[in-house]
């Protein structure tokens, strides 16, 4: 019987942490009657060096119930990083893990079609919104144009799938060896290859707290994203220099028709012009390409992506490993 790791990130969770705590073993305890999973299946939560009483909690469910395992980073590393710690954590616990949201918007009922699904020979296994009729308009628009845009850059990424996922061990082992920092989780999964599978289902209203998502944040989710997997901004910069070129070799020449037909242009018009369009296309050319180096710097550091403070996890060394 497969063993399963629910891998949950947490960041100052403590108003919806027991409830999520409630469902996710009351989910587990049904799928190991069911015979899906084996009854060793844990639930990992991961604190992100929250600055509320999400660990505390977490303690807590740990001393009350052996399924409910902790794992605590030595600082705040983002969500992203928080979750590659606790998938790296269960692959050395278990066969399979399934990462989702401690907020309750990913439906858990649909955790019995994942484990199925790997069942049926899937590695990975997405979990795809099958709507998005609780977003906002401006969220929804902007989501679906994330998602376009990343596909013309030549980004492979799943469409309204976010981080609720399966990875079996195969997979994550794989997964290990991507030692990227600038992480960005949907786009590398589906570097790994093997066979997938898709899981729809929908997404709920948060069931309490704030989202840790803001629209600035968003945008930096984005941008890391592009700037991560595709080079194609790099290429446009080439061919917003020819366009340009194109554009101001026309109007040399529509001065020149006016000169003579004698219509007189004041010259300033054309300079002023002319130095504020090539002073702006410099400029964003130069931020692009710096967001590149800033990212080839970073990673040619290869500093560790997280530290480890604390695992809770059948009686396991606290000092747990470092990526």
């Amino acid at each position: 019987m497969d063993r399963l790791y629910l891998v949950v990130p947490c960041y100052n969770e403590e108003e919806v942490l027991p409830e999520t705590v409630r469902r996710l073993t009351d989910k587990l305890k049904r799928m190991t009657e069911k015979g899906l999973v084996s009854k060793d299946s844990r639930i990992l939560l991961v604190d992100d060096g929250s600055r509320d009483r999400t660990w505390e909690l977490i303690c807590g469910f740990h001393q009350d119930s052996p399924t409910v395992s902790g794992l605590k980073l030595s600082r705040n590393r983002g969500h992203q990083n928080a979750l590659v710690a606790g998938l790296m954590t269960a692959r050395e616990l278990c066969d399979i893990t399934i990462s989702l949201d401690a907020d309750l918007q990913d439906d858990i009922e649909v955790l019995d079609q994942f484990v199925e699904e790997y069942h049926k020979g899937a590695q990975i296994v997405y979990g795809v919104r099958s709507a998005r009729d609780t977003d906002t308009a401006f969220k929804r628009s902007t989501a679906m144009g994330f998602y376009g845009l990343m596909k013309k850059m030549g980004v492979d990424i799943v469409g309204n799938h976010a981080d609720y996922r399966l990875m079996s061990r195969r997979a994550l082992d794989c997964f290990s060896d991507y030692r990227e920092v600038n992480l960005f989780l949907r786009g590398i999964v589906p570097l790994i290859g093997f066979k997938t599978a898709v899981v729809t289902y929908e997404r709920s209203e948060r069931f309490a707290g704030e989202s840790k998502y803001p629209l600035k944040k968003m945008l930096s989710f984005a941008w890391d994203g592009i700037t991560s997997f595709s080079t194609k901004p790099l290429s446009l910069i080439t061919g917003v220099g020819i366009a340009v070129g194109f554009l101001s070799g026309l109007g040399l020449l529509a001065g020149l028709i006016c000169l003579l037909c004698g219509v007189l242009v004041p010259g300033w018009i054309w300079v002023l012009i002319s130095v504020w369009l090539g002073l702006g296309i410099q400029l964003v050319a130069l931020g692009l390409v710096g967001a590149y180096v800033g990212k080839t710097y970073a990673e040619v550091k290869a500093r560790p992506r997280y530290h480890i403070e604390m695992l809770l996890d059948e009686g396991k060394s606290p000092n747990g490993p470092k990526a």
